[in-house]
């Protein structure tokens, strides 16, 4: 997993997001928490997290096109700056008249990510290659997410409490611009699309995935498996300041989907390159649909950390198996318009997930929201292991 970081280039990638990552994550708490303080609203509280995928299903497919177009270095610059600037509009938000600003600063944000998300993708295989630093890298970036979660959430969690929500705002800021000076000192790589009609090169995208039955699975299959889980995201916060007694409990419950993330990326890095991906991604989603429904049955932090700590190793394992499908699958030219498409998709899931998630738990439970989820995740797994390009061996 390690090996990746021998490319220099790959290092500084590595560094920017890990930097960026935490700061976020100090926010992942703290921004729903506050929404829920301001309002006392579950759903406030999930369209806050609707309004950041806004973005991602308008353009996340022309992103794609940009991405494969212009220097990757130069619009992940961007976009962090541009991320930065919209992060230092929640510190204008103090009542729930202001509301409004928190929404749109996550709007902005997340448009900056539109761009940032698959630029990164796109440009890791560029700077390792396509054989085994590619799942090295791809592991790692899942165990740093990790690493992120079990240290930001909490440590944001912990700090709301004592120096309040505006000084993690500033955090956050400074990890967008400390990200771009990195990122700034990446090699220069021509782009390797030429520069022909937006319409023509998403066209060209979407023939890809028609023609591909690996990509274009591992698209329907993200995309169920991400709507389920962003249902239940949107319930993290409000469910656990009422279930389990604050702010501080909340960022432990997301520690351990952070310790979930470290363990699952080494074991998912050894098993992408040996097994076959479809059997490999189902048993990931069943893992992860017992999760959920643990966690929301859950009345204490007994039960709640050991759940948190499956759905993170087994959604740590999903991720990499098929970002590393992906990767290896899709020719470099029309990589950033694949993934694009992909993150569209999942875009698209999680702010259906979000709205949904929270309004079904108000007319039923929770837990019943958590069973339903539980009940679409199997339904992704199945499809998995039923589809016979899925299955095909990735390792090179």
């Amino acid at each position: 997993m390690l090996n990746a970081l021998r490319v220099g280039d790959f290092r500084l990638l590595w560094a920017a997001r890990a930097v960026s990552a935490f700061g976020t994550w100090l926010l992942v708490v703290a921004v729903p928490a506050h929404v829920f303080q301001l309002t006392g609203s579950v759903m406030a509280a999930g369209a806050a997290l609707a309004a950041e995928f806004l973005p991602v299903v308008l353009l996340r497919p022309f992103a794609g096109v940009v991405v494969d177009r212009w220097d990757r270095r130069r619009l992940m610059i961007a976009a962090d700056v541009l991320r930065a600037a919209a992060v230092a509009l929640l510190l204008l938000a103090r009542d729930p008249g202001d509301l409004w600003l928190v929404y749109l600063a996550l709007v902005v944000e997340s448009t900056g990510t539109v761009v940032f998300r698959p630029a990164a993708q796109a440009h890791t295989p560029v700077v390792v290659g396509t054989g085994t630093a590619l799942s090295g890298a791809n592991a790692l970036n899942s165990v740093t997410d990790g690493v992120a979660r079990l240290v930001g959430a909490p440590l944001g969690a912990a700090l709301m409490a004592l120096v309040g929500f505006h000084v993690l705002v500033l955090a956050d800021v400074a990890s967008y611009l400390v990200s771009a000076v990195l990122l700034a000192l990446l090699s220069r790589h021509p782009s390797t699309g030429g520069r022909r009609g937006v319409g023509r090169e998403l066209a060209e995208g979407f023939a890809f995935l028609r023609s591909d039955r690996t990509a274009s699975v591992l698209l329907v299959v993200s995309t169920v498996f991400l709507a389920a889980n962003a249902s239940l995201s949107a319930l993290l916060v409000p469910f656990g300041l009422t279930a389990f007694g604050g702010t501080a409990a909340v960022g432990l419950v997301m520690s351990g989907l952070g310790v979930g993330f470290l363990l699952g990326a080494p074991a998912a890095r050894f098993l992408v390159d040996r097994l076959r991906a479809g059997p490999l991604l189902a048993a990931a989603l069943a893992v992860t649909a017992v999760g959920f429904v643990l966690l929301f049955s859950s009345t204490t932090l007994t039960w709640a950390l050991p759940a948190a700590v499956v759905i993170g190793a087994a959604g740590s394992a999903a991720l990499v198996v098929t970002q590393t499908a992906l990767q290896r699958v899709t020719p470099g030219e029309v990589l950033g318009r694949v993934s694009a498409v992909l993150f569209t998709g999942e875009a698209a899931a999680t702010f259906v997930g979000a709205l949904v998630g929270p309004a079904l738990a108000e007319l039923t439970s929770a837990r019943t929201t958590a069973y339903a989820a539980c009940a679409v995740t199997v339904i992704a797994a199945v499809y998995a292991t039923s589809t016979p390009s899925v299955h095909q061996p990735f390792a090179r």
